[in-house]
């Protein structure tokens, strides 16, 4: 509260002093009561009501795998393979089968029964059992699958329509956001965790396409696949990646942007695979710049006029500022489709139209 001076009369320096006292009172007052100034946003009192209205959505999945003895006959040593150890190995084991069980998550994203996870959860499955929250098992094959983001689409049948929970933007989530995991950890199933956005654009060197979410809410082995929620109930993250010396939870965990999976889950469903967009070009993040280090010369690049040495710029207007930024800005774009790359060379800014290529099996493809 601010203290009037106890003169009667005010000298000029003393009526500025007490205008600016007032404003400034005003102005912490005004700010302290905004909610859109907030220093922080209050945790929920209970998560019970999001873990009703998300959780019927999350299944667990279980697989089956037939795996031979010849595939263990692989992983024998080069140097043990032609010794009295490595010839009664394939003597007891050469042509055994088994049967190997894992198990993930998933979640619903439509009623027919549509569900996405991990491709590495499913990629070599003979048999896909969804575990549904009302008791359910259901056959599950596989819509498409695509390596590279670690994304697959399964579906199963049922006459009754299926509850299913629906995208949010990763793009709009902050470090510091709460959010919530859920999925099947160590095969419990039906399990929950919550933490907060811990960072954001992890690159792990798993991928020409990774920037993952880095999260600290507990995720465990079993939860590959599940969505992550923001507190209005929307998937703005699939699990993916836990980084442990020990194979559990240490609070480091990563998932998958929801802009990214929801994208490559709506190509999976047209068409069943990934068709990417190609430079033919391999790039190198520099002083000046993401330059161009080497070019197919067979390629749309280099067919267009792009040359070794130019630094890019631009990509259709948008700031291109690391290589891995480029690589994952290209790929978006179906091939066929024309984009209109900046460049910088010899002090000048030239802008060339490109016809995008399909990109290759290479995975470091640029």
């Amino acid at each position: 509260m601010p203290v009037f001076p106890s003169s009667r009369r005010l000298d000029a320096i003393a009526w500025q002093r007490l205008f600016q006292g007032l404003f400034l009172s005003l102005a912490l007052l005004a700010t302290a009561c905004s909610p859109q100034s907030a220093i922080a946003r209050a945790a929920p009192e209970s998560l019970a009501p999001l873990v009703k209205q998300v959780l019927p959505a999350v299944v667990n999945i279980a697989v089956t795998e037939t795996v031979s003895g010849s595939d263990a006959l692989g992983e024998l040593p080069p140097e043990l393979r032609d010794t009295p150890l490595g010839r009664e190995f394939r003597r007891r084991f050469g042509n055994k089968r088994e049967q190997v069980a894992g198990a993930g998550s998933g979640f619903i994203i439509d009623p027919s029964g549509i569900i996405v996870t991990n491709n590495h959860v499913v990629d070599h499955a003979d048999k896909i059992v969804v575990s549904l929250t009302d008791g359910r098992q259901l056959p599950a094959t596989v819509l498409g699958r695509d390596e590279l983001t670690d994304v697959a689409v399964i579906k199963v049948r049922t006459a009754d329509p299926l509850p299913s929970v629906p995208w949010g933007d990763s793009r709009k989530t902050e470090v510091g956001d709460w959010i919530m995991a859920a999925g099947n950890p160590f095969g419990l199933g039906g399990s929950v965790s919550v933490g907060i956005i811990s960072a954001e654009g992890r690159d792990l060197g798993s991928g020409p396409f990774d920037n993952f979410l880095q999260l600290d809410a507990p995720i465990n082995p079993g939860n590959s696949g599940g969505p992550v929620f923001n507190m209005a109930g929307q998937v703005i993250g699939v699990s993916s990646v836990i980084v442990s010396p020990t194979g559990a939870s240490v609070g480091i965990g990563f998932a998958i942007p929801s802009e990214a999976v929801s994208r490559t889950v709506a190509q999976l469903l047209a068409k069943g695979s990934i068709a990417r967009g190609w430079l033919g070009v391999s790039v190198e993040d520099r002083d000046d710049g993401v330059t161009i280090a080497t070019l197919d010369h067979s390629g749309p690049a280099a067919k267009a006029g792009i040359k070794a040495g130019d630094v890019v710029i631009a990509i259709n207007g948008e700031k291109i500022d690391s290589s891995r930024g480029l690589i994952r800005t290209v790929a978006v774009v179906p091939p066929g489709n024309v984009v209109r790359i900046t460049i910088r060379r010899q002090g000048h800014e030239i802008e060339i139209p490109v016809d995008v290529g399909r990109r290759p099996a290479d995975p470091q493809a640029g």
